[in-house]
């Protein structure tokens, strides 16, 4: 036991002596965490709208400003023909636009159907999705709005009206902000880069320095070594979650509804699974740079693609949704989820719970017969 807390003690005074691994340690989580927390945001603002209003009525006018009115479209100009939106769209001083048709108040008043179009810049697909969703709402509110009006003036006269008032709910993120969805799991993401890529580079220097030659000769273990080299950056890898729970909570406001104690014991498990990757990937590297290099595009990329971090899993093909089951980032992404969003327990979060644990034993038990090999 005092030949790892002394191996513990010296990686410390390493850590500490490498003013990069340091600063690095504690800096880059929390940038990263402001930096993705401000741009991994799905919510959709300020649309550029260009109208080409053909009726030019009272009706039109007020349909018109529906949209401008909402928030979400920012006015961008009229036009008096269809042939000049795309013009607007190409030079992208418009994204969307609005076509009311001639006969548009008339069909109104006579109470007949009427088409409106709706143009979108199908390049950004993301923000065309999202834009004509909120315009799917704003001509459904309308029409909605025109019905109820004829439905009064119907009751007015003595005719009874059945009425269907929906009183829609939304659980768990009722403000229907991405920040609260996209946060948490940036949390995920920074765990897994500080405890793996940091145990990776901080073996890797060993050998580049020649230091790992001399722990070879020396009667340590090497499962005591282990325990040495990756107690530390279990210790460092608590210490950025609570500094990004800190940012997360309080910078950015996003609810944390579950136990907090939880959160931690379920981090620790994460962590089985990352330092082992780390070390994975130490035996296989010769220079932090081969270690980096790894790290950035042989497993952060493919887990953050794969892992529900932005990309629903169910919206998958049927082949890859099995390859995410050996990520133990899926597991781990359904976890803070749950426990930041939703706020459940134990008794929900067992079998990810299980899963990541499993993977993490076996990602830790290959890289532990690896390095032992390496060291014999």
């Amino acid at each position: 036991m005092r030949t790892i807390l002394h191996i513990i003690r010296k990686e410390f005074i390493q850590i500490r002596r490498d003013r990069r691994m340091f600063i690095m340690s504690f800096t880059t989580p929390v940038i990263q965490l402001l930096i993705l927390g401000y741009a991994a945001n799905l919510d959709v603002s300020k649309i550029p709208l260009l109208v080409c209003d053909r009726d030019l009525s009272r009706s039109s006018r007020e349909f018109v400003a529906r949209f401008t009115s909402s928030g979400t479209f920012k006015l961008a100009g009229y036009v008096e023909s269809t042939n000049e939106i795309d013009s607007w769209i190409d030079q992208g001083r418009a994204s969307m636009a609005l076509v009311v048709p001639h006969g548009f108040e008339g069909d109104i008043l006579a109470h007949r159907s009427t088409p409106v179009q709706m143009i979108a810049d199908g390049s950004e697909s993301n923000s065309a999705g999202i834009g004509l969703g909120y315009a799917a709402q704003i001509v459904g509110q309308y029409s909605r709005d025109v019905m109820l009006d004829v439905l009064t003036r119907l009751a007015n006269s003595g005719l009874r009206i059945a009425n269907v008032n929906p009183q829609v709910r939304v659980w768990y993120n009722p403000a229907l902000k991405s920040r609260y969805y996209m946060v948490p799991a940036v949390l995920a993401m920074v765990l897994l880069m500080s405890t793996m890529l940091f145990t990776s580079l901080g073996v890797v220097r060993e050998k580049e320095v020649g230091t790992m030659e001399q722990l070879m000769v020396t009667p340590i273990r090497p499962v005591q070594l282990i325990i040495g080299k990756l107690l530390p950056f279990t210790v460092l890898g608590l210490a950025d979650v609570v500094l990004v729970l800190l940012v997360a909570t309080f910078w950015f406001h996003v609810p944390l509804k579950g136990s907090v104690l939880l959160l931690f014991g379920l981090c620790l498990v994460f962590e089985v699974a990352t330092l082992g990757l780390g070390l994975l990937i130490s035996t296989i590297s010769r220079t932090q740079q081969e270690a980096t290099m790894t790290s950035q595009f042989f497993v952060m990329q493919p887990m953050m693609q794969l892992s529900g971090f932005a990309f629903p899993i169910a919206n998958m093909p049927r082949p890859v949704q099995l390859v995410t089951l050996l990520m133990p980032l899926r597991y781990f992404m359904s976890i803070i989820r749950g426990i930041f969003l939703k706020g459940i327990g134990f008794n929900r979060l067992w079998p990810d719970a299980l899963a990541l644990f499993v993977l993490g034993i076996l990602i830790l038990g290959v890289a532990v017969s690896r390095f032992r090999k390496k060291l014999g």
